[in-house]
């Protein structure tokens, strides 16, 4: 494959769990994988030309966010095929336990929209033109807690994806006309690091299958969305969750 024929994906916090596997999956498929986060690039998560294609941006930051477009759309070459957002933070107090909406500050609300909610915008604005030319994907990541209430997630947190489905569904109509099409992916409890004690009790109590999600299964339905075989699919949030939703 060409330099000119590579697809190009732009992906947010891809420093581990789902992100991590994203990269994997995608490079593996021959794509060209430029990330996004507040980190500098972490050897210890290779993959080829990694460090090349990596932007290190803090996302709750909505000037950098805008400022950092046009650099990016230069190291894309002008060519972007699909953009995850996959970026979030999910903070809980100092023991682990859930910050409920009563006790956040709002500028902790404030932080935590800009990463989770305004940062998808923000970079979806930026690339409109690049997506529309290649007639490409969003994918924006949700999550089962933006639709019930979750005993670790916080208030906040569970706001922003319920925020975040509802901006997929209004993009989706925005940029249809133009190919371009946009869905969500909303995980349920997925093998990560950032899962909280008690997880173990969610798994015997309200998942069917009785295990947890794999971050590699995640990206195979990511992969599957930015896909050729998802043209006709807009507008959707697709749950990936054991059977927990039901």
């Amino acid at each position: 494959m060409s330099a000119s024929d590579q697809p190009v994906l732009l992906l947010t916090g891809a420093s581990r769990g789902i992100g991590h596997a994203a990269v994997k999956r995608f490079g593996t498929a021959g794509w060209r994988v430029l990330t996004v986060s507040r980190h500098a690039f972490d050897p210890r998560c290779p993959w080829p030309g990694g460090e090349a294609n990596h932007v290190q941006l803090d996302l709750a930051d909505v000037a950098a966010v805008h400022d950092a477009v046009p650099r990016i759309k230069a190291m894309a070459g002008g060519r972007v095929d699909a953009l995850i957002n996959n970026a979030a933070i999910s903070p809980k107090h100092a023991d682990g336990s859930k910050i409920t909406s009563l006790q956040m500050a709002y500028a902790d609300w404030l932080h935590i929209f800009n990463v989770n909610f305004f940062s998808a915008i923000l970079l979806a604005q930026g690339f409109a033109d690049t997506l529309i030319k290649s007639r490409g994907s969003i994918v924006n990541m949700t999550s089962i807690v933006g639709s019930r209430v979750h005993p670790f997630a916080s208030a906040a947190y569970a706001t922003s994806k319920a925020a975040l489905f509802a901006l997929t569904r209004e993009m989706a109509n925005d940029l249809g006309r133009f190919g371009v099409r946009v869905n969500a992916v909303s995980p349920g409890e997925i093998d990560t690091a950032i899962l909280s004690p008690g997880t173990e009790e969610i798994v015997e109590r309200e998942i069917p299958m009785r295990r947890l999600g794999k971050p590699n299964e995640v990206a195979d339905l990511l992969f599957f969305l930015c896909s050729n075989q998802a043209m006709y699919i807009s507008g959707s949030e697709v749950h990936i969750d054991g059977g927990q939703r039901v």
